[in-house]
């Protein structure tokens, strides 16, 4: 309990401070690729689902242009491909888009590991988590779900996963899954382009 409500915080705020200080450079560099490539923000923003589900907003690097409509799901847009920018498919590849939300930890909206946040309107997988307490926990930049099949599960799945994740949080488990996190970046695993599954098999963001 004591690393729930006070360790698990005061990690989360060193290590992405830590994190922003050594990144800075190459996320500045990442900023001008996407200005350059196309004029417009270099963030997007999304409202999406934190703990006691509060909506707040998310922030990742730009991957798509700036003509994409706005808060329409990937898998909706008629030839998502023609928006991806071209950087952006490197950046989605090795979840460089991801970076801006160690700015959203050091807010306190986010956990470096916890469930992956849902989209405000996700209705689905958030009455999922509900049965496991899952929305009750800050959302991470990485979670238990995440590294045991990422974006290739389907909800419910999902939502076991991250149920588990609830029970089983302590340091040594969160260590486990940011180490999981980095293996599985870095070979790329279980990224379907446009988001998760659906029971249906649909891919949403």
């Amino acid at each position: 309990m004591l690393y729930k409500y006070f360790f698990k915080r005061l990690l989360d705020l060193v290590l992405s401070l830590i994190a922003l200080i050594i990144l800075i450079i190459p996320m500045i560099i990442f900023a001008l690729i996407i200005k350059f490539e196309d004029r417009g923000a270099i963030f997007f923003t999304q409202r999406r689902v934190g703990i006691h589900k509060k909506i707040f907003n998310m922030y990742k690097f730009r991957s798509m242009k700036s003509s994409t409509p706005h808060d329409t799901p990937t898998h909706l847009l008629n030839d998502p491909e023609k928006y991806l920018l071209r950087c952006g498919k490197w950046m989605r590849k090795y979840s460089i888009d991801e970076l801006p939300q160690l700015i959203n930890i050091l807010k306190g909206d986010m956990s470096i590991v916890g469930p992956r946040p849902a989209l405000y309107n996700q209705y689905d997988l958030i009455a999922e988590r509900d049965k496991y307490n899952a929305n009750d926990i800050k959302p991470g930049l990485t979670g238990w779900a995440q590294i045991n099949g990422r974006d290739e599960l389907e909800i419910d799945v999902k939502a076991k996963f991250d149920g588990e994740y609830v029970k089983r949080m302590s340091f040594i488990f969160d260590c486990k899954c940011v180490l999981k996190t980095i293996s599985g970046v870095i070979r790329h695993e279980g990224v379907i382009e446009g988001g998760y599954k659906n029971k249906n098999g649909n891919s949403i963001i």
